[in-house]
């Protein structure tokens, strides 16, 4: 939960290269293969990645046929998340039915950011329709934002929780911790039981303490493991796991079956 095979067109978007100059990488072009992506899996042990799709204002920079194919040489080691563009609801909503459709796709992903818009804007609220008819979660980002682009549409209280009460039956999944409104997150999740959480884009040594605290308490079953792929290597996330005090049982949810249960695969 969750990676992407970037693109050339993602990978030469302005806001990219910020995000590589934050993560140290600024001289390098993040383009893997399917291929490599195998590679980074193998070595830590990771059965399954999930591939987004992306779309924003500039266009599509990850199409959702291209994760198709991207799949298709591999079945049995990805998922697909479907995005589509907001400033087209009718097709939006099309788009959605049709590869939810696709049992290779088992969700759709918005990034709130690259549309600055937080995710109770009306342009939203199609998707949003589709994704419980469909009966696929919806993934998303919450915190800040990793590339210099505003930080505001991430926050959890008032904009995603307007989302949560007005669409009961829809599950939610954010991306990237929700840091630094980690309070935001552990009341939300107390209050829907809909909603979940994903440590993509974060290695484990960096997790914040109070997001550790919410993992072993409100969190556990709520939380699920990911990477940001190319962003970061699967095996480099894993690294430090033993610093999170994890049961058993706790580790079991965290690395897999909560992921399992919510996206019935």
């Amino acid at each position: 939960m969750w990676g992407q095979v970037t693109t050339p067109r993602m990978a030469a978007a302005p806001w990219m290269q910020t995000l590589l100059r934050w993560t140290g990488r600024e001289h390098e072009q993040i383009v893997p293969s399917v291929a490599s992506t195998l590679e980074s899996m193998d070595a830590a042990d990771v059965d399954i990645t999930f591939l987004s799709a992306w779309y924003g204002p500039e266009g599509p920079l990850i199409t959702n046929e291209e994760v198709a194919a991207q799949i298709a040489e591999a079945p049995a080691r990805f998922r697909g998340l479907a995005s589509v563009d907001l400033r087209k609801p009718v097709e939006a909503v099309r788009q959605i039915r049709k590869w939810t459709q696709d049992e290779a796709f088992v969700g759709v992903r918005v990034v709130p950011w690259l549309w600055d818009e937080p995710p109770n804007h009306r342009l939203y609220y199609p998707l949003y329709v589709a994704c419980v008819e469909a009966g696929v979660p919806l993934c998303t980002q919450i915190g800040h934002t990793g590339p210099l682009r505003r930080s505001e549409p991430g926050r959890l209280i008032p904009y995603l929780e307007d989302v949560l009460l007005d669409f009961p039956d829809l599950v939610v999944v954010g991306g990237h911790v929700g840091f630094p409104w980690i309070d935001e997150l552990t009341s939300l999740t107390f209050k829907y039981p809909n909603l979940y959480v994903d440590t993509s884009a974060y290695t484990l040594a960096r997790l914040p303490d109070a997001f550790i605290t919410y993992l072993r308490g409100a969190g556990a079953g709520r939380v699920m493991f990911g990477t940001n792929w190319p962003m970061i290597p699967h095996a480099r996330c894993l690294r430090d796991i033993d610093r999170l005090g994890l049961s058993d049982e706790e580790a079991t949810q965290f690395l897999g079956d909560t992921a399992r249960r919510v996206f019935r695969l």
